[in-house]
């Protein structure tokens, strides 16, 4: 009798439920968590485009530049003796006692090329880093900046606000050190760097939003 019941029941319930898939129901849905492991390749592929950019931009920027001004300097001396003489009348100096600075830094090959590429591209060739140091301090960096946001849940307090409410004392406070390190106004940086950080987590957080939402 009550096998009976079951099968009357369940016959209105699989034809409401076949009509609902004739006209799109479904129930399933996009695995938008991914376990632990689609984190970890994110995160991975997060740090290592990162450290690469910066190695291959300072492996192709400073030491390129320097590079090619230590080339020109070989073919064109006297040109670029002309070109310092012209950095030092912009500074004030006589035509006269310009040319005599102009010669005496050109007569040491390196002092002229320290020179040239400090008035030019703002570096010393002496002093570039390497890009393995580079690479292994933007490393431990990257891995502490990571680390901030996830403090709130490693405390026990799984909970969003706390997580961004750290990491925006974390993003004002690095930007006003970059401001300070930059001589620019320090919280007029700290604030700058927030807005930036606080955009970048709004786009995200509404596209998970909207990709949660079409899921369910």
């Amino acid at each position: 009798m009550i096998s009976q019941v079951g099968d009357e029941m369940s016959e209105p319930t699989q034809a409401v439920q076949q009509a609902a898939l004739a006209a799109g129901w479904s129930h399933r849905h996009r695995d938008v968590s991914g376990g632990w492991l689609r984190p970890t390749v994110f995160g991975a592929v997060d740090g290592l485009v990162t450290n690469a950019s910066l190695i291959a931009g300072l492996g192709g920027g400073g030491p390129a530049a320097v590079a090619t001004e230590r080339r020109m300097h070989a073919r064109f001396p006297a040109a670029e003796q002309d070109e310092l003489a012209e950095t030092f009348r912009g500074y004030g100096a006589d035509p006269e006692t310009a040319a005599r600075m102009a010669a005496a830094v050109s007569r040491d090959p390196d002092t002229a090329l320290r020179v040239h590429t400090r008035e030019e591209l703002g570096v010393d060739p002496f002093e570039l880093p390497s890009a393995l140091a580079a690479g292994l301090s933007s490393l431990i960096a990257f891995s502490a900046g990571a680390l901030i946001p996830l403090l709130p849940y490693l405390a026990g307090l799984n909970v969003l606000a706390a997580s961004l409410g750290i990491t925006a004392v974390a993003l004002l406070a690095g930007g006003m050190v970059v401001g300070r390190l930059t001589g620019r106004p320090v919280l007029r940086s700290g604030l700058r760097q927030l807005a930036l950080g606080a955009l970048a987590i709004a786009v995200t957080y509404t596209v998970g939003s909207l990709i949660g939402g079409h899921a369910a």
